[in-house]
Order: structure tokens, then C-alpha cells, then sequence
């Protein structure tokens, strides 16, 4: 057996309230750069499945921006390291470099792709400048007595480089190496949060949070004209000029994204989101770039709630939207309706996706969701059950792509959710309630808190704090079932379960990484050498025909088992930063889906099952 890649749902751009997100688009306005959890993703702009993910950080990513060549990306992170790595498989780092001791907040690149400012919150030092191949310094970021938010360089000779900050100031570099030249302090009156110079070199453009578009001359930093004042009712976060230097693109926390034309001193387009009059903080708009190289006059925004707009000048409305998770993933279930397979995805904010696998397009599940982390999916009958950390178990109908009917409270926190013959069976630190016609119609007590369960008509597997493995039965139609064997094999608590969708085997995981395989009825263990994962079991899911099962890990691993060769599996090291999450088997068991922490879906190709 063996086990690919095949293609990377990605996750969305990283946000925080407040903060501008910087994005990057390569020269040929190919792909976008951005910073996701620990880890940078390149996303093809045209065909979001394809995407490439750069795993080289230790710690929570910021910026990623593309080299005026293409060829190579640098990345800045929280501890204030800065990577330099290629752009074409996302694997070889050509440098790291430490820069100051905090955040990252921005970077830019010279016009021979050999130069970088990085920029941030550090004690000794705000920014530095440094060659991209070896580190060294071609000269110092001064001027400035806060944190620094961005930083832009002109492309053309003589060199320039503009740095703005909180301190309500824009400092003028001259270069290389960069030297302190001169300050704009009085014009901004907030933090400044935004800087860019014109592709020909000839203006520079500051915006902050005091709603203010300023321009200077390229050349000499000398401020020249104010624009727009009025039209932003919200602190702009980001610019982004065109190609032709004549226009550029503004992001606001108003919810607006608008399009200047300099020489006519006008906003000549403006794209607002969220509903009309309505105030929402999820829709205001953090970042903005518009890509060169591409000849449809693509600008493409990013919200706060971590979606990615489409804008095209001329159109009134978003010709696309590219949704999906910026938190990490921690539940995943796969449904089918005969003609189409479908991953439903939720996350620690609550945040709940649908994901058609054959196109990799995902999209928020309408209605109201789960306000916190989203714990377990259990799909059933055309629904998909989902239970959260706001101790609710809410309806998906998978039909719709939509939540149904009204959120049915639980009495505490939920660990598991599983359904069976009609009925969901939902575990809580109380115990475990079943409910019919989404309503609940018996409790089972439980001498210790439910780690997880699986149901598999007519059996409830629950794992309980004792390392053991309770089943319970049902009998007929009764939906109290009766307490049965218990399974003792395991030396540590019982993390993960899942039944064979034939009902005829149970897989159990452990916290140390082991697996076993009993069969049902008479409970006697198939197999337990599957004991590869370093850490503890995280979800364990079957194949159709109960053959093989795959599972993920806290160790960040996804393994392929086959149960005729117990000892032969495959391994996918390294799937998901911080934990797998979720696994399921798609596409006819040809295709292993998986979720993590670094809240990406991955799809892999698993060849020669047997």
C-alpha cells in the first residue's frame, strides 16, 4: 500500500480583530500567499484546490509575502523569525533568520528579490533589514517608538522604503543599505496600519485607522496631497495599488473595500458586505491585494470572519467567494446522498463548512451554528448531528446544506455524538441521553464521565475513564438499552471508537497510540497490533467493505491499516500540525480524507489496499 497527497482544501487566511492581514500574490497574479495557523499557504487564485503548504515555522505564522522574481517566499512568525523558502514546492528553506524578539507584523521585498525589511513588535529593535540568501544586515528600521505595522520598498533605483506604525508616524528609509531619512508625525492622528508604493515608484500611500489616505512623493517622502476624507467611516486596514499605478484598493473595518482613481481624486467603485445598514464585525474588511500579471482586474479582500472576496471592477457584487476554516478543525464527518459525496467540516470557533470533494470548493453550512468548538459530526438519513462545546446538539440537512429546526440543549459539556436505526445517541460529563424525533427519551447513568462513543445497531460502545470499553445492547425496539460485556484490554484510557459499517467489528484507540480490533458479539480481539501512532488515538473511521480503517493522531500522523496483514500499514507523517482530528474514507475507499489542527482538509490517494 502507499498513501499521496492529492490536493489541500486550504485553510483561510489568519485574522485578528483590529490587526491588518497582509496577503501576497505571486507576478503572474497566479497564486496568493498568506499566513494559516503554524503553517503559510500558496492557493492557486483560479482553482482554490490547488495549494501548497509550507509547515517550516514552530510557532503561529503572521505574513508570508512572494519575491518580485516568484521564485522564493519569505515568512515571518509570533518569536519574530523570518524564513526565506522556495515558492515552487513550499519544502526548501533557504534561510531562517532571527530578526527581532516579538511578532512579525509585515515584510517587503527589494526589486532584485535580494533584500528584505521585516517589520514588528520587538524590545530592542522594531525592524531590520537583511540580505535574503545569507542574513546580513544591509541596514537598520529607526524612527519609531511603537510597534511598527508595515512596511513597503520601491522596486525602482534609487532605493526607498517607508515604515509606519503606531505611533501615528511614517518613517522614510533611504538605501541600501537603509538609513533613517525623514518622518511624517503629525498627519496621522492613530495607529497607521497600512503602506505601499506605486508599481513605477512615483507616490506613496499610507492609510490608518483615523480613516485618513495620505500620498507623498516616492522619491522623497514628502507628503503631497490627503484623499477620499469622509468616505471610510471605519479604520482602513490595507492598500493595494494596480498595475498602472493610477488606482489603488482600500480595506475598511466600515465593511467597504473601494477603488481610487489618484488623478481624478475620487473613489469610482465600492463593494460593501454583510447585509444593507447592518453592522458586522465578521464582515469587515481586514486585508486587500490586487494581483498584477492578470488582465480581469481581479482585487481580492479578506474579511474578518477569514473569507476571501472576489472583486472584479465593474461588477456590484463578489463574482466568488473562497470560504473554509482559519481555526483548527476539530471535527469531520462524510455523508453521501447517492450522486454526490460531501465532507462536513467544524472548528474550534464553531465555524461549520461543507466540501465538495470532487471540485475541493467548500462553503459555510447556513443557519445558526454552534457558538464554540464543534466536537463530533454523526451522520444519518440525510441529517448530520453535530454537538459543541455550547453543550447544544444542533441538525445539518445535508440536502440543503443548511441547519435545521432549533438547537436542542444538552445538560453538559458533550464528548461524543453517534447515531443508529433512528436514533442519536449523545454522551456528556453526565452520562448519555438518546434522543428520537430529536427529542430525548432515556438516559443511560454512567459510573464515570463518557470519553467517546460508536453505534452500531444493536450495539453502544462507550469508553470509560477506567481504560475499559462498556457495551451496551438494544433490544427490539426499546431504546434503553442493557448494560453488556466489558472490554479490558487496553493499558490506557480509550480515546477514539468507530464500528465497521457492517456492524461487525469495533476499533478501539488508545491515549498511548494502540489500537485494537474486537468482533462483535462475542468480543474476542481481532487484532492488536496496530500500535504505531506515538500519541494519543484521535478518530478512527472503516472502509466499506471493513477491510482496512485509517486513523489520525495527536502525533500528526495518519496511518492505513489492513486487517488480513495486521502488521502492514502505510504512513502519512506530519499530515496536520498539531494533531489529525478527523479521518474519513471518500471517493469509493479509494481516498482518505483528513482534518487537523492546522485547519486544512487534505485529500490522499490510497493505492494497493489489500
Amino acid at each position: 500500500m502507499s498513501i499521496e497527497i492529492e490536493k489541500i482544501l486550504a485553510a483561510s487566511p489568519a485574522t485578528t480583530r483590529g490587526q491588518p492581514t497582509q496577503l501576497s500574490t505571486d507576478p503572474k497574479g497566479q497564486r496568493i500567499a498568506y499566513a494559516s495557523g503554524k503553517s503559510i499557504y500558496l492557493r492557486d487564485i483560479d482553482n482554490p484546490s490547488l495549494c501548497k503548504q509550507y509547515t517550516g515555522h514552530t510557532t503561529t505564522t503572521t505574513v508570508a509575502k512572494f519575491s518580485p522574481s516568484g521564485f522564493w517566499v519569505a515568512s515571518g512568525d509570533v518569536s519574530g523569525k523570518v524564513r526565506v523558502w522556495d515558492a515552487v514546492e513550499a519544502v526548501n528553506t533557504k534561510g531562517e533568520y532571527a530578526i527581532i524578539s516579538g511578532r512579525i507584523n509585515d515584510l517587503a521585498w527589494d526589486g532584485d528579490s535580494q533584500r528584505v525589511i521585516a517589520v514588528g513588535d520587538g524590545r530592542e529593535r522594531f525592524g531590520h533589514c537583511f540580505t535574503a540568501d545569507s542574513g546580513n544586515s544591509v541596514g537598520e528600521v529607526s524612527g519609531h517608538s511603537k510597534v511598527v505595522n508595515a512596511v513597503a520598498i520601491r522596486q525602482q533605483r534609487p532605493l526607498r522604503a517607508a515604515t509606519v506604525s503606531d505611533d501615528s508616524s511614517m518613517c522614510f528609509l533611504h538605501g541600501a543599505p537603509f538609513k533613517f531619512a525623514n518622518k511624517a508625525a503629525e498627519l496621522h492622528k492613530g495607529f497607521v496600519m497600512g503602506a505601499a508604493f506605486s508599481p513605477d515608484g512615483s507616490m506613496l500611500v499610507t492609510v490608518g485607522a483615523d480613516r485618513r489616505i495620505q500620498l507623498y512623493d516616492g522619491k522623497t517622502g514628502e507628503p503631497t496631497r490627503q484623499l477620499g476624507e469622509g468616505v471610510h467611516t471605519g479604520s482602513i486596514f490595507a492598500v493595494s495599488w494596480a498595475k498602472d499605478s493610477k488606482r489603488f484598493a482600500t480595506a475598511s473595518a466600515d465593511q467597504t473595500v473601494n477603488v481610487w482613481d489618484v488623478e481624478a481624486d475620487k473613489c469610482v467603485q465600492s463593494w460593501r458586505f454583510g447585509d444593507e445598514g447592518a453592522v458586522s464585525v465578521p464582515h469587515q474588511q481586514v486585508g486587500v491585494v490586487w494581483p498584477h500579471g492578470r488582465s480581469d482586474g481581479l482585487i481580492i479582500s479578506l474579511g474578518l470572519d477569514g473569507d476571501l472576496n472576489y472583486l472584479i471592477e465593474g461588477k456590484p457584487e463578489p463574482t466568488r467567494v473562497v470560504q473554509g476554516h482559519n481555526k483548527s478543525i476539530t471535527a469531520l464527518g462524510a455523508a453521501s446522498d447517492g450522486k454526490r459525496q460531501t465532507l462536513i467540516t467544524g472548528s474550534f470557533d464553531g465555524r461549520v463548512c461543507s466540501w465538495d470533494i470532487a471540485t475541493g470548493i467548500g462553503g459555510v453550512v447556513d443557519g445558526q451554528t454552534h457558538s464554540n468548538q464543534v466536537t463530533q459530526f454523526a451522520p444519518a438519513q440525510g441529517r448530520i448531528y453535530s454537538v459543541g462545546w455550547d453543550d447544544t446538539l444542533r441538525i445539518v440537512d445535508e440536502s440543503a446544506n443548511t441547519f435545521a429546526g432549533s438547537s436542542i440543549p444538552l445538560d453538559a459539556q458533550p464528548t461524543s455524538v453517534a447515531a443508529t436505526n433512528g436514533s442519536v445517541i449523545v454522551a456528556t460529563h453526565k452520562g448519555i441521553t438518546i434522543y428520537e424525533n430529536d427529542k430525548a427519551v432515556s438516559t443511560i447513568p454512567t459510573d464515570s464521565t463518557p470519553l467517546a462513543i460508536a453505534a452500531s445497531q444493536p450495539y453502544l460502545a462507550v469508553a470509560a475513564e477506567d481504560n475499559a470499553v462498556q457495551i451496551y445492547k438494544f433490544d427490539g425496539s426499546s431504546s434503553k438499552p442493557h448494560k453488556g460485556d466489558t472490554l479490558r484490554n487496553s493499558t490506557a484510557q480509550i480515546s477514539a471508537l468507530s464500528f465497521s459499517p457492517d456492524g461487525k467489528l469495533l476499533a478501539a484507540g488508545n491515549s498511548s497510540g494502540k489500537i485494537v480490533v474486537y468482533k462483535t458479539g462475542s468480543w474476542e480481539v481481532v487484532t492488536d497490533r496496530w500500535s504505531a501512532h506515538t500519541a494519543r488515538v484521535l478518530t478512527i473511521a472503516w472502509n466499506s467493505a471493513a477491510t482496512h480503517a485509517v486513523s489520525g493522531g495527536l502525533d500528526t500522523n495518519v496511518f492505513v491499516w489492513s486487517l488480513t496483514k495486521p502488521g502492514s500499514r502505510v504512513k502519512a507523517p506530519n499530515a496536520h500540525k498539531d494533531g489529525v482530528y478527523g479521518v474519513a474514507w471518500v471517493e469509493g475507499d479509494q481516498k482518505v480524507a483528513s482534518t487537523g489542527g492546522d485547519a486544512a482538509v487534505k485529500i490522499w490517494t490510497v493505492k494497493g489496499l489489500q
